[in-house]
Order: structure tokens, then sequence, then C-alpha cells
């Protein structure tokens, strides 16, 4: 395997340029669905890379359960410098494992005590909490989708703000925006390049939403008025991987494309354009970490077979 071994580890520095040009340029559901394939199948291919190397790092170590032949001369020689990449990945992975497990039981904890909480209201689509902390935010829940909003935040609106505030909940609730979100937030824990990428899709996302609820309001400008009264005095979202209509990023951003047209649809940009050129190349990142991870993970396969007494 040489080195190659490694290219899943540092093949994300590739998704960077196309993490800012999708969010000037791609429509925010093309931006979002294009860096989250892209941040999921590197994430994915730098953890199986660890666990390559974690693999030939494990056998050298006395008294571990794994066969003596995986600790052969043959088998150490397929990953350079295996002495110390192979002990250092095991900490690596441990750490991945452990940091992603705990952001997805932050995520059900909440979800879990948000429902709790609102589990003596009314059964529908919308929950109005008297609480003078303005927030707002889309509880996903499947049968039990929730926009919750406090009178605090729905006071410092105007009626059209308020359409425009439920309508732009709605919109994360119905693309399930939540999955996209977690889905980056993995990502980047697995493998700390991949963070650009996260920060992209919480951008694009609400600006996705931000569309949806133009579409619905009929004015561009009382959605951008109603997301820049929310960011004055709202305190967010309780957890990342929920979506929100003040939720924490660029809001001056998202307020001035608001102000301007809405962006032209395209499902993939031409590749004679800056984005498009940094989308094919991302694209290529993409297919190269994974066919590096396939041929790691089947030239490994085939080692330990061959170094596995029979």
């Amino acid at each position: 395997m040489g080195v190659f071994v490694f290219l899943p580890l540092v093949l994300p520095l590739t998704a960077w340029p196309v993490a800012r040009l999708a969010e000037q340029r791609l429509h925010p559901r093309t931006a979002t669905r294009l860096l989250t394939a892209v941040a999921a199948v590197m994430a994915l291919c730098s953890t199986v890379c660890l666990a390559l190397v974690m693999v030939v790092g494990t056998a050298q170590l006395p008294g571990n359960p794994l066969p003596d032949g995986w600790s052969d001369p043959e088998v150490r020689a397929a990953v350079p410098y295996d002495e110390v990449v192979g002990k250092a990945a095991i900490p690596a992975l441990c750490a991945v494992l452990l940091v992603s497990a705990r952001a997805l039981w932050r995520h059900g904890r909440v979800r879990r005590r948000a429902h709790r909480a609102l589990a003596g209201l009314r059964g529908t689509g919308v929950a109005v909490l008297p609480d003078e902390v303005p927030y707002a935010y889309a509880l996903p829940g499947g049968d039990r989708d929730r926009v919750v909003v406090t009178t605090a935040l729905l006071d410092c609106l105007e009626p059209a703000e308020r359409r425009a505030l439920f309508a732009h909940e709605r919109a994360h609730l119905a693309a399930r925006h939540h999955r996209f979100l977690l889905a980056v937030r993995l990502a980047a824990l697995a493998n700390p390049f991949l963070r650009p990428l996260r920060t992209a899709v919480s951008y694009t996302a609400e600006r996705w939403a931000d569309e949806e609820a133009a579409k619905v309001v009929g004015d561009r400008r009382v959605v951008a008025t109603a997301i820049g009264k929310a960011a004055l005095v709202s305190r967010g979202t309780p957890v990342a991987t929920l979506a929100g209509l003040a939720a924490p990023g660029p809001v001056p951003r998202r307020v001035a494309a608001l102000l301007g047209p809405a962006p032209a649809v395209r499902t993939w940009p031409s590749l004679f354009t800056s984005v498009g050129l940094a989308a094919w190349a991302a694209a290529a990142g993409t297919a190269v970490s994974a066919m590096s991870s396939a041929n790691s993970a089947v030239t490994m396969f085939l080692i330990l077979r061959a170094a596995t007494p029979l």
C-alpha cells in the first residue's frame, strides 16, 4: 500500500475550495447536498484508513489478542513508519469513536428532553412557549415534527415576519436539515480537515430555508428583516444539529442574499466556471479517497489473511 494508505487522511483538503465557492455560487439546496455527501464519504474513508493502520499498530503491542502472524515484518511493511503511525492510530481512532458517540448521544438527549417538555401541549405542528428568552428552532420527531418558538421572540416580530419565521422553520423540517447538520458534524469530528465543510453546510442549510420561506411569504425583504431581528435578540438553538431562524453564522450574508435576486437552480455547475472547477476537483478528491480506502482495505485483508495461521 505504501504512502497511499494515508491519502484519505489528507484528501479532505481538496474540498476546501468548493466549500467556499459553493456558498457563494450554487443554489443552497444543491450546495447543502453536495457538501454533505463529500464530507460523509471523506470522513468514512479517513476512518477506514485509521482502522487499517490501527490493526498494524495493535498487532505490535505485547499481550494483544490478535494472531501472532499479524505482527510479521511482511504485514508491517504494508504501512510506512509502522512503529510510529501504527501506535499513534490507536488513540486517534478511539478519540474519533468517543467524540462521535458523544455527539450522537447529546443530539438524541436534547431531542428527547425537548419532546418531553412539550408533551403536555397540544399536538399541533407549532409549540409556542411562554418564555421571556427569545428563541425558535425546528424540532424533528417523525410524526411529531414541531416548530418551537417563544412568546418573547414573537413579540419582537411583525405579523408578516412571524409568517416568515414559521415558513423558515417548516422548511427545515420538510427538508430534514438536522440530518445534514448531524452528518457534517460527525464528519468534522472524524477528520478536522472537514471543518470548513461543516461551517459551509451550516450556512447553506439556513440559506436553503431562507429561500423556501421567501417563496411562501412572497417577499424576500420581509424574510431578511425577520432574520435580522431574530439574530439581534435570539440565543439560537439548543444544539448545533438543530436548525433555527437565528442560528449562529454569517447573518449579514444571509440578509444580503435575500435582498438580492433569487439564486438560479442548477443541479451541477459547469466545468468551465470557477465553482465548477472546484466542484469537480472535490468530486475527484472524494473518488480518489474512496478508491484509496477500498484498495487499502482489500490489500490489508489479503495480507492479514495470508499471515493468519491455518
